[in-house]
């Protein structure tokens, strides 16, 4: 099988189309024939150099949101069939844990990320695969499960309803469009940021209720608190927008933190903090039971995933080229 793999760390030029062999199951495993796999930041971050992979792992094969059809099954698996439509839960758990036992799954002790994704076929734990119906769309269904799980459940951390007015710092990337998309349906409000003028355009058109155009964090603090202080903070950013996403929050309001895209820290006024009884909450993914709801939300034209651009699997290169230089809006989607 061709595969678009990592040959060394740096930019795109070191995603190059590979021959490996063709994958066989093992007992509790699935082989998918890939319809489609998006990427991530997650990824990129790998092909920079930045994440847990070593030299003595290349050639990598990265990619996470899987769509595909099942083209062989395990000994051991019971619930499948050959020629299923089925979307794979990244999510890698350990199964034992208390957490793992009692939820939510997204807590593991030794939680972690499927990776594979990007080649013509992949091997799957085949408990972690999602039925996906005719109506929709592989390469949409692509692109729900690191972006939209993980934006799901931040809104649920941060127990966001109708009417609540939601803070999305950096609103124009996988993430943020998800948070925007998923507030609407949850009948919530949103404020939008993003340094780019036609990318807030677009974030409107998805249903944002007000946007800034700024990147730079005291001037979007005087123009959020213009509109009005907020019951929820989603930042996927971190840095000095989490001080940004504390200090605009009402008395009693949530940021739920997922990620440092902006910086590994970051400085909290801690008086604003207790006294005002604010919260702060780390959150990684989502769980299965997640992305499940969101498939529901898809099918019955609730949520449409936003897909910036697809590729063929020879123009993965191209793809990360465009993920690295912040062009889009939505997901990026490579279709082997």
């Amino acid at each position: 099988m061709r595969a678009a793999a990592f040959t060394g760390f740096g930019g795109p030029e070191h995603v190059t189309i590979e021959s490996f062999d063709d994958p066989e199951p093992g007992p509790e495993e699935a082989v998918l024939q890939v319809e489609a796999c998006s990427i991530n930041h997650h990824d990129l971050w790998i092909l920079n150099g930045d994440f847990w992979v070593g030299e003595d792992q290349l050639p990598y094969v990265a990619g996470m949101d899987v769509a595909g059809t099942v083209s062989a099954i395990g000994n051991d698996v019971e619930h499948l069939e050959t020629g299923e439509r089925v979307l794979l839960c990244p999510n890698q758990t350990c199964g034992s844990c208390r957490f793992c036992r009692e939820g939510p799954e997204s807590h593991c002790e030794r939680f972690s990320l499927y990776h594979g994704g990007l080649a013509e076929y992949a091997t799957v734990r085949a408990d972690r695969l999602v039925p996906l119906s005719d109506a929709v769309d592989p390469v949409e269904a692509a692109a729900l499960p690191v972006s939209y799980m993980t934006a799901f459940r931040m809104l649920e951390a941060a127990e966001v309803g109708p009417g609540d007015l939601v803070f999305v710092p950096g609103a124009t990337g996988g993430v943020g469009v998800a948070t925007v998309q998923l507030a609407s349906v949850l009948g919530a409000r949103t404020i939008g940021t993003s340094t780019s003028r036609a990318k807030l355009g677009r974030l409107e058109a998805l249903g944002a209720d007000h946007t800034i155009e700024s990147g730079d964090p005291d001037e979007i603090r005087e123009s959020v608190l213009e509109i009005g202080r907020v019951d929820a903070t989603i930042n996927h950013l971190g840095g000095p927008f989490s001080e940004v996403g504390l200090n605009v929050l009402r008395r009693g309001g949530r940021m739920v933190i997922c990620g440092q895209t902006a910086g590994p820290t970051s400085t909290l006024t801690l008086d604003d903090l207790f006294l005002n009884q604010k919260r702060v909450i780390g959150s990684t993914m989502g769980t299965q039971g997640d992305l499940e709801r969101l498939l529901d939300l898809v099918e019955g034209g609730r949520l449409d995933p936003v897909v910036h651009e697809r590729y063929p699997l020879a123009e993965t290169d191209r793809a990360f080229a465009d993920m690295a230089d912040r062009s889009a809006v939505g997901k990026l989607v490579v279709e082997p």
